[in-house]
């Protein structure tokens, strides 16, 4: 399961690449993007690319065909909101879709929000025309992925990220549509692993991580004498600081 997920993360992160510096423009600007050429359809490719960017018949969009690093046809396609008018208006990238094997359909697509900071994508891992990837971010970073490793349409494991790092992981073993395998992870490392086995919903086994568990333990152990040492540290000069004033205050009271 965890070697479609780690495909399509690569191929996102060749998505974000791209797309860096083109998330809100203030005015106009030029469609192609470092390393892409405004390109012209080439024949011999499908004549539905399979969009799901919203723009057909809608007067508030510009769209923007480019081709990017070796691909000689079209296969990036942004869609930008026109937002304002006269000196206020505005163009603001909310949709990018790619099609990144260059089969002339789209396999990835990524909107985002007025900010520029993307909200979700979907992605076509394997090439067969269904969608088997579903991310979602929370403020333009990944929060959820959720992938289908068996092609029913349904993911069959979701992945959990806290501030950019994984943090829990749900699998469906059986495909039945509930998850039956649980894993808890911190600073991105295995720390247990629940597992359903008559699958009725509830943990039956719970599998630690016990050389993990050590070094979090090791490092909260750490960070409790760091912290013990700080606070000793101030109360002692608090407590200088206390005398020196006394010591002052004897002196001029002496004089």
């Amino acid at each position: 399961m965890r070697s479609s997920a780690d495909g399509v993360l690569a191929a996102l992160a060749l998505l974000v690449a791209g797309s860096l510096g083109a998330w809100a423009c203030t005015r106009p600007q030029p469609a192609a993007q470092a390393g892409e050429e405004e390109a012209k359809p080439a024949a011999g490719l499908p004549k539905d690319d399979q969009s799901r960017c919203d723009y057909k018949s809608r007067g508030d969009r510009d769209v923007s065909e480019t081709a990017g690093p070796g691909s000689l046809t079209p296969n990036i396609r942004r869609v930008y909101a026109l937002l304002g008018e006269g000196e206020e208006s505005k163009r603001v990238l909310v949709c990018r879709e790619v099609d990144t094997n260059f089969d002339g359909i789209k396999d990835v697509v990524r909107t985002y929000n007025e900010r520029g900071e993307a909200t979700n994508e979907m992605a076509d891992s394997n090439f067969d025309g269904k969608i088997d990837t579903w991310v979602t971010f929370a403020r333009g970073r990944v929060a959820k992925v959720e992938v289908d490793t068996t092609a029913n349409g349904k993911p069959d494991e979701a992945r959990f990220y806290v501030g950019g790092k994984l943090s829990r992981v749900q699998l469906d073993a059986n495909d039945d549509g509930y998850p039956d395998v649980w894993e808890i992870y911190d600073e991105g490392k295995l720390q247990r692993r629940g597992v359903d086995l008559d699958h009725d919903g509830h943990v039956d086994r719970w599998d630690r991580d016990e050389i993990g568990l050590r070094e979090v333990a090791e490092r909260e152990r750490r960070e409790e004498a760091e912290a013990k040492k700080k606070d000793d540290k101030e109360r002692q000069k608090a407590g200088a600081d206390a005398g020196a004033a006394d010591a002052r205050a004897s002196t001029e009271k002496r004089e």
